[in-house]
């Protein structure tokens, strides 16, 4: 049970990764529109889509993808402590 938590928990992060870096991709002309770029646009955006739908961007900022990185941080949070709790 403790080997799926590992398993889970590292999938988390590297989505977490992937979103951050999807970010800082948006800082640099053409490096979304680079194959690396759109295959990471494949696996994010639908995630982010559905925080873009209720968090509009202010001005030029989207504040979207840190409330997404905050519900996947409560993920994981939720998730040990499921796993502390059917361990236990």
């Amino acid at each position: 049970m403790y080997e799926l938590f590992k398993i889970l928990n590292l999938a988390l992060t590297i989505y977490n990764f992937a979103i951050i870096i999807y970010i800082f991709m948006s800082w640099f002309p053409g490096a979304r529109e680079s194959s690396f770029g759109l295959m990471l646009g494949k696996i994010v955006d639908p995630y982010l889509d559905v925080f873009r739908r209720f968090i509009p961007p202010l001005g030029m900022i989207d504040f979207s993808p840190i409330v997404a990185i905050f519900v996947l941080y409560l993920a994981r949070i939720g998730l040990q402590e499921f796993f502390v709790m059917f361990l236990l």
